[in-house]
Protein backbone atom coordinates (compact mmCIF):
# COMPACT_ATOMS: atom_id res chain seq x y z
CA UNK A 1 0.00 0.00 0.00
CA UNK A 2 3.06 2.03 1.00
CA UNK A 3 4.34 1.80 -2.38
CA UNK A 4 1.09 2.68 -4.35
CA UNK A 5 0.63 5.48 -2.24
CA UNK A 6 3.75 6.56 -3.13
CA UNK A 7 3.48 6.39 -7.07
CA UNK A 8 -0.51 8.25 -6.69
CA UNK A 9 1.47 11.28 -5.00
CA UNK A 10 3.98 11.48 -7.37
CA UNK A 11 0.87 11.19 -10.01
CA UNK A 12 -1.11 14.09 -8.29
CA UNK A 13 2.25 16.23 -8.24
CA UNK A 14 2.76 15.43 -12.15
CA UNK A 15 -1.02 16.23 -12.93
CA UNK A 16 -0.73 19.40 -10.83
CA UNK A 17 2.76 21.04 -12.53
CA UNK A 18 0.51 20.33 -16.04
CA UNK A 19 -2.11 22.38 -14.81
CA UNK A 20 0.01 25.25 -13.20
CA UNK A 21 1.67 24.96 -17.20
CA UNK A 22 -1.39 25.31 -18.75
CA UNK A 23 -2.99 27.87 -16.98
CA UNK A 24 0.35 29.77 -18.06
CA UNK A 25 -0.02 28.96 -21.17
CA UNK A 26 -3.35 29.98 -21.51
CA UNK A 27 -2.61 33.24 -19.81
CA UNK A 28 0.28 34.19 -22.30
CA UNK A 29 -2.27 32.99 -24.88
CA UNK A 30 -4.80 35.63 -24.56
CA UNK A 31 -1.94 38.42 -24.32
CA UNK A 32 -0.32 37.64 -27.25
CA UNK A 33 -3.89 37.07 -29.07
CA UNK A 34 -5.71 40.07 -27.62
CA UNK A 35 -4.97 42.78 -30.04
CA UNK A 36 -6.19 39.98 -32.76
CA UNK A 37 -8.63 41.83 -35.16
CA UNK A 38 -11.99 40.14 -35.68
CA UNK A 39 -14.50 41.36 -38.44
CA UNK A 40 -17.35 44.37 -37.20
CA UNK A 41 -19.95 45.20 -38.67
CA UNK A 42 -18.44 47.99 -41.15
CA UNK A 43 -15.79 45.40 -41.68
CA UNK A 44 -19.14 43.07 -43.38
CA UNK A 45 -19.83 44.95 -45.60
CA UNK A 46 -16.37 44.89 -47.45
CA UNK A 47 -16.39 41.07 -47.56
CA UNK A 48 -17.86 39.17 -50.10
CA UNK A 49 -19.28 35.80 -49.15
CA UNK A 50 -18.67 34.21 -52.35
CA UNK A 51 -15.11 35.29 -52.44
CA UNK A 52 -14.49 33.97 -49.05
CA UNK A 53 -16.17 30.50 -50.00
CA UNK A 54 -13.96 30.18 -52.91
CA UNK A 55 -10.68 30.86 -51.33
CA UNK A 56 -11.16 28.68 -48.03
CA UNK A 57 -12.36 26.07 -50.70
CA UNK A 58 -9.19 26.44 -52.59
CA UNK A 59 -6.60 26.65 -49.16
CA UNK A 60 -8.65 22.61 -48.06
CA UNK A 61 -7.55 21.50 -51.73
CA UNK A 62 -4.23 22.98 -51.39
CA UNK A 63 -3.72 21.60 -47.59
CA UNK A 64 -5.26 18.04 -48.51
CA UNK A 65 -1.95 18.22 -51.00
CA UNK A 66 -0.16 17.09 -47.88
CA UNK A 67 -2.00 13.56 -48.31
CA UNK A 68 -0.57 13.56 -51.74
CA UNK A 69 3.21 14.42 -51.13
CA UNK A 70 2.04 11.73 -47.82
CA UNK A 71 1.11 8.79 -50.49
CA UNK A 72 3.17 9.92 -53.64
CA UNK A 73 6.70 9.84 -50.85
CA UNK A 74 5.35 6.59 -49.50
CA UNK A 75 5.25 5.04 -52.68
CA UNK A 76 8.83 5.86 -53.62
CA UNK A 77 10.43 4.97 -50.20
CA UNK A 78 11.23 2.07 -49.22
CA UNK A 79 8.56 0.30 -47.07
CA UNK A 80 10.89 0.26 -44.01
CA UNK A 81 10.46 4.38 -44.58
CA UNK A 82 7.13 4.48 -44.64
CA UNK A 83 6.25 5.37 -41.23
CA UNK A 84 8.70 8.14 -41.14
CA UNK A 85 7.62 9.45 -44.07
CA UNK A 86 4.45 10.23 -43.01
CA UNK A 87 5.30 11.63 -39.42
CA UNK A 88 7.88 13.91 -41.34
CA UNK A 89 4.50 15.12 -43.38
CA UNK A 90 2.49 15.48 -40.55
CA UNK A 91 4.95 17.57 -38.46
CA UNK A 92 6.12 19.12 -41.47
CA UNK A 93 2.44 20.98 -41.37
CA UNK A 94 2.32 21.54 -38.09
CA UNK A 95 5.80 22.83 -37.30
CA UNK A 96 5.09 25.52 -40.47
CA UNK A 97 1.42 26.41 -38.77
CA UNK A 98 3.13 27.43 -35.84
CA UNK A 99 6.40 29.19 -37.15
CA UNK A 100 3.78 30.79 -39.51
CA UNK A 101 1.89 32.24 -37.05
CA UNK A 102 4.87 33.08 -34.61
CA UNK A 103 6.41 35.51 -37.22
CA UNK A 104 5.95 33.76 -41.18
CA UNK A 105 2.88 35.88 -41.99
CA UNK A 106 4.15 39.10 -40.87
CA UNK A 107 7.52 39.05 -42.29
CA UNK A 108 5.61 38.09 -45.37
CA UNK A 109 2.74 40.41 -46.38
CA UNK A 110 3.31 42.90 -43.21
CA UNK A 111 4.24 46.45 -44.08
CA UNK A 112 7.97 46.73 -43.77
CA UNK A 113 10.67 47.39 -46.26
CA UNK A 114 11.78 45.50 -49.70
CA UNK A 115 13.18 42.87 -47.75
CA UNK A 116 10.81 41.98 -44.80
CA UNK A 117 7.26 42.80 -43.18
CA UNK A 118 7.80 44.16 -39.82
CA UNK A 119 4.46 44.14 -38.39
CA UNK A 120 1.07 40.97 -37.79
CA UNK A 121 3.24 38.71 -35.58
CA UNK A 122 1.41 36.40 -33.42
CA UNK A 123 -0.85 37.98 -36.24
CA UNK A 124 -1.53 40.55 -33.52
CA UNK A 125 -3.07 44.24 -35.39
CA UNK A 126 -3.95 42.41 -38.36
CA UNK A 127 -7.28 44.19 -40.08
CA UNK A 128 -10.42 42.27 -40.45
CA UNK A 129 -10.31 42.35 -43.82
CA UNK A 130 -7.00 42.22 -46.00
CA UNK A 131 -5.97 45.31 -47.76
CA UNK A 132 -6.67 45.12 -51.84
CA UNK A 133 -9.08 42.07 -51.07
CA UNK A 134 -12.48 41.02 -50.48
CA UNK A 135 -12.26 38.32 -47.83
CA UNK A 136 -10.79 38.48 -44.28
CA UNK A 137 -7.13 38.42 -43.36
CA UNK A 138 -7.86 35.25 -41.35
CA UNK A 139 -9.02 33.53 -44.66
CA UNK A 140 -5.93 34.91 -46.57
CA UNK A 141 -3.79 33.57 -43.63
CA UNK A 142 -5.07 30.37 -43.97
CA UNK A 143 -4.53 29.89 -47.58
CA UNK A 144 -1.24 31.06 -47.32
CA UNK A 145 0.01 28.97 -44.83
CA UNK A 146 -1.34 25.95 -47.33
CA UNK A 147 1.13 27.34 -49.44
CA UNK A 148 3.85 27.68 -46.65
CA UNK A 149 3.06 24.28 -45.68
CA UNK A 150 3.88 22.79 -49.44
CA UNK A 151 6.93 24.24 -49.68
CA UNK A 152 8.66 22.42 -46.26
CA UNK A 153 6.88 18.79 -47.34
CA UNK A 154 8.70 19.65 -50.68
CA UNK A 155 12.21 20.14 -48.97
CA UNK A 156 11.48 16.79 -47.01
CA UNK A 157 10.66 14.89 -49.52
CA UNK A 158 14.04 15.60 -51.09
CA UNK A 159 16.06 14.56 -48.29
CA UNK A 160 13.61 11.33 -47.91
CA UNK A 161 14.89 8.33 -46.04
CA UNK A 162 17.91 10.19 -44.27
CA UNK A 163 17.15 13.21 -42.51
CA UNK A 164 17.04 12.80 -38.45
CA UNK A 165 13.37 13.10 -37.17
CA UNK A 166 14.92 15.63 -34.79
CA UNK A 167 16.72 17.75 -37.71
CA UNK A 168 13.31 17.31 -39.64
CA UNK A 169 11.34 19.33 -37.10
CA UNK A 170 13.74 22.06 -36.65
CA UNK A 171 14.18 23.10 -40.53
CA UNK A 172 10.33 23.01 -40.81
CA UNK A 173 10.00 25.77 -38.19
CA UNK A 174 12.84 27.32 -39.61
CA UNK A 175 11.67 27.18 -43.11
CA UNK A 176 7.95 28.54 -42.01
CA UNK A 177 9.58 31.12 -39.90
CA UNK A 178 12.04 32.95 -41.92
CA UNK A 179 13.11 31.50 -45.37
CA UNK A 180 10.07 30.80 -47.37
CA UNK A 181 8.25 34.27 -46.07
CA UNK A 182 11.65 36.23 -46.74
CA UNK A 183 11.20 35.20 -50.67
CA UNK A 184 7.79 34.95 -50.42
CA UNK A 185 8.17 39.06 -49.12
CA UNK A 186 9.98 39.74 -52.03
CA UNK A 187 7.62 38.69 -54.56
CA UNK A 188 4.23 38.51 -52.69
CA UNK A 189 4.31 41.26 -50.02
CA UNK A 190 5.54 44.11 -52.13
CA UNK A 191 9.31 43.45 -52.10
CA UNK A 192 12.17 44.29 -54.56
CA UNK A 193 11.35 41.70 -56.78
CA UNK A 194 8.10 43.22 -56.84
CA UNK A 195 9.08 46.42 -57.93
CA UNK A 196 11.25 45.26 -60.25
CA UNK A 197 8.08 43.66 -62.29
CA UNK A 198 8.72 40.12 -61.23
CA UNK A 199 5.86 37.93 -61.73
CA UNK A 200 5.27 34.38 -60.36
CA UNK A 201 1.27 34.16 -59.94
CA UNK A 202 1.02 31.09 -57.62
CA UNK A 203 4.25 30.39 -56.87
CA UNK A 204 6.14 27.96 -58.93
CA UNK A 205 9.43 29.98 -57.59
CA UNK A 206 8.19 31.26 -54.27
CA UNK A 207 6.69 27.81 -53.21
CA UNK A 208 8.59 24.87 -55.42
CA UNK A 209 11.86 26.25 -56.08
CA UNK A 210 12.29 27.80 -52.04
CA UNK A 211 11.51 24.45 -50.89
CA UNK A 212 13.36 22.77 -53.32
CA UNK A 213 16.83 24.74 -52.62
CA UNK A 214 15.96 23.93 -48.64
CA UNK A 215 16.31 20.24 -49.61
CA UNK A 216 19.25 20.46 -52.27
CA UNK A 217 20.99 22.28 -49.18
CA UNK A 218 19.93 20.05 -47.06
CA UNK A 219 21.10 16.84 -49.22
CA UNK A 220 24.35 18.36 -49.85
CA UNK A 221 25.13 18.41 -46.41
CA UNK A 222 23.76 15.13 -45.10
CA UNK A 223 25.68 13.74 -48.28
CA UNK A 224 24.79 10.06 -49.41
CA UNK A 225 22.49 7.32 -48.50
CA UNK A 226 24.45 5.25 -45.72
CA UNK A 227 22.98 1.87 -47.61
CA UNK A 228 22.88 3.12 -51.16
CA UNK A 229 24.39 0.42 -53.03
CA UNK A 230 26.16 2.19 -56.22
CA UNK A 231 25.54 0.74 -60.09
CA UNK A 232 21.76 0.09 -58.24
CA UNK A 233 18.66 2.30 -58.59
CA UNK A 234 17.00 2.10 -55.12
CA UNK A 235 13.33 1.73 -56.29
CA UNK A 236 10.14 2.84 -54.52
CA UNK A 237 7.55 -0.10 -53.61
CA UNK A 238 4.19 1.02 -54.12
CA UNK A 239 2.89 2.28 -57.26
CA UNK A 240 -0.25 2.55 -56.33
CA UNK A 241 0.04 4.68 -53.38
CA UNK A 242 2.35 6.76 -55.96
CA UNK A 243 -0.23 6.94 -58.43
CA UNK A 244 -2.88 8.08 -55.28
CA UNK A 245 -0.56 10.74 -54.35
CA UNK A 246 -0.17 11.94 -57.73
CA UNK A 247 -3.92 12.49 -58.46
CA UNK A 248 -4.36 13.62 -54.97
CA UNK A 249 -1.54 16.30 -55.84
CA UNK A 250 -3.48 17.08 -59.40
CA UNK A 251 -6.45 17.54 -57.31
CA UNK A 252 -4.84 20.05 -55.17
CA UNK A 253 -3.53 22.05 -58.01
CA UNK A 254 -7.10 23.11 -58.72
CA UNK A 255 -7.07 25.01 -55.77
CA UNK A 256 -4.17 26.20 -55.38
CA UNK A 257 -3.08 27.85 -58.86
CA UNK A 258 -6.95 29.04 -59.50
CA UNK A 259 -7.44 29.83 -55.32
CA UNK A 260 -4.27 32.48 -55.69
CA UNK A 261 -6.72 34.84 -57.56
CA UNK A 262 -7.85 35.08 -53.95
CA UNK A 263 -11.70 36.20 -55.82
CA UNK A 264 -14.05 34.00 -57.33
CA UNK A 265 -13.98 35.59 -60.68
CA UNK A 266 -15.55 32.94 -62.95
CA UNK A 267 -13.56 33.77 -66.24
CA UNK A 268 -9.98 34.15 -64.82
CA UNK A 269 -10.09 31.05 -62.48
CA UNK A 270 -11.66 28.68 -65.36
CA UNK A 271 -9.18 29.94 -67.54
CA UNK A 272 -6.62 28.98 -64.70
CA UNK A 273 -7.93 25.58 -64.30
CA UNK A 274 -7.72 24.96 -67.91
CA UNK A 275 -4.32 25.74 -68.11
CA UNK A 276 -2.96 23.87 -65.08
CA UNK A 277 -4.71 20.88 -66.26
CA UNK A 278 -3.42 21.06 -70.04
CA UNK A 279 0.29 21.68 -68.65
CA UNK A 280 0.08 18.54 -66.30
CA UNK A 281 -1.41 16.36 -69.52
CA UNK A 282 1.21 17.05 -71.74
CA UNK A 283 4.00 16.62 -68.96
CA UNK A 284 2.92 13.51 -68.43
CA UNK A 285 2.66 12.15 -72.20
CA UNK A 286 5.52 13.64 -72.70
CA UNK A 287 7.70 11.80 -70.28
CA UNK A 288 5.76 8.60 -70.58
CA UNK A 289 6.72 8.71 -74.40
CA UNK A 290 10.68 9.86 -73.73
CA UNK A 291 10.32 6.64 -71.19
CA UNK A 292 9.14 3.91 -73.91
CA UNK A 293 11.25 5.53 -76.74
CA UNK A 294 14.68 5.66 -74.77
CA UNK A 295 13.98 1.70 -72.75
CA UNK A 296 11.48 0.48 -74.50
CA UNK A 297 9.17 0.09 -71.41
CA UNK A 298 5.90 2.25 -70.35
CA UNK A 299 7.45 3.73 -67.01
CA UNK A 300 4.14 4.72 -65.35
CA UNK A 301 6.47 6.38 -62.39
CA UNK A 302 7.70 8.81 -65.27
CA UNK A 303 4.36 9.69 -65.92
CA UNK A 304 4.08 10.82 -62.71
CA UNK A 305 7.04 12.66 -62.42
CA UNK A 306 5.83 14.42 -65.90
CA UNK A 307 2.45 15.29 -64.67
CA UNK A 308 3.76 16.95 -62.03
CA UNK A 309 6.72 18.66 -63.44
CA UNK A 310 4.05 20.35 -66.08
CA UNK A 311 1.98 21.76 -62.78
CA UNK A 312 5.00 22.71 -61.16
CA UNK A 313 6.09 24.58 -64.78
CA UNK A 314 2.76 26.21 -65.42
CA UNK A 315 2.37 27.37 -61.72
CA UNK A 316 3.92 30.79 -61.79
CA UNK A 317 2.35 31.87 -65.71
CA UNK A 318 -1.11 30.03 -65.16
CA UNK A 319 -3.14 33.36 -65.24
CA UNK A 320 -1.06 34.45 -68.11
CA UNK A 321 -1.03 32.49 -70.65
CA UNK A 322 -3.27 30.73 -73.42
CA UNK A 323 -4.68 27.36 -73.19
CA UNK A 324 -2.32 26.09 -76.14
CA UNK A 325 0.58 28.12 -74.39
CA UNK A 326 0.07 25.89 -71.37
CA UNK A 327 0.04 22.65 -73.86
CA UNK A 328 3.58 23.60 -75.16
CA UNK A 329 4.70 24.70 -71.32
CA UNK A 330 3.85 20.79 -70.33
CA UNK A 331 5.81 19.53 -72.96
CA UNK A 332 8.93 21.51 -72.26
CA UNK A 333 8.06 20.05 -68.92
CA UNK A 334 7.84 16.62 -69.60
CA UNK A 335 11.56 16.98 -71.40
CA UNK A 336 12.94 18.65 -68.35
CA UNK A 337 11.56 16.01 -65.99
CA UNK A 338 12.52 12.85 -67.90
CA UNK A 339 16.53 14.10 -68.67
CA UNK A 340 16.62 16.11 -65.04
CA UNK A 341 15.24 12.66 -63.69
CA UNK A 342 14.57 9.76 -65.66
CA UNK A 343 18.91 10.18 -66.53
CA UNK A 344 20.48 7.59 -64.70
CA UNK A 345 22.54 9.45 -61.64
CA UNK A 346 23.64 6.25 -59.84
CA UNK A 347 27.28 7.08 -59.92
CA UNK A 348 25.99 10.89 -58.41
CA UNK A 349 26.66 11.09 -54.81
CA UNK A 350 24.58 13.97 -54.47
CA UNK A 351 21.29 13.45 -57.40
CA UNK A 352 21.31 10.16 -56.53
CA UNK A 353 20.41 10.67 -53.00
CA UNK A 354 17.75 13.26 -54.20
CA UNK A 355 14.16 11.82 -53.99
CA UNK A 356 13.41 11.80 -57.70
CA UNK A 357 9.63 13.05 -57.72
CA UNK A 358 10.60 16.41 -56.25
CA UNK A 359 13.62 16.72 -58.26
CA UNK A 360 11.19 18.30 -60.51
CA UNK A 361 10.71 21.15 -58.27
CA UNK A 362 14.20 22.33 -59.16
Amino acid sequence: MGAFSHSGAIMEHKFRTIRRFANIAIVVGLMVFAKTAFAQDGDSEMVSAVDTVWVLIAAFLVFFMQAGFGFLEAGFVRSKNVVNIMAENLMDTTMTTVAFIIAGFGLMFGSGNSFFGTEWFFLNDIPAVYPGLTIPTLAFFFFQFAFCAAASTIASGLMAERTDFKADLAYSFFAGLIIYPIFGHWVWGGGWLAELGYLDFAGSSVVHLVGAFIGLAGTIMLGKRRDKVFGKNIRGHNIPLAALGTFILWLGWFGFNPGSQLAADPFPISKIVVTTDFAATTGAITAMFLSYFHTRKWDVSMAFNGALGGLVAITASTAFVTPQASLLIGVIAGLITYYGVGYDYTQSWLFNTIFQPKLIAL
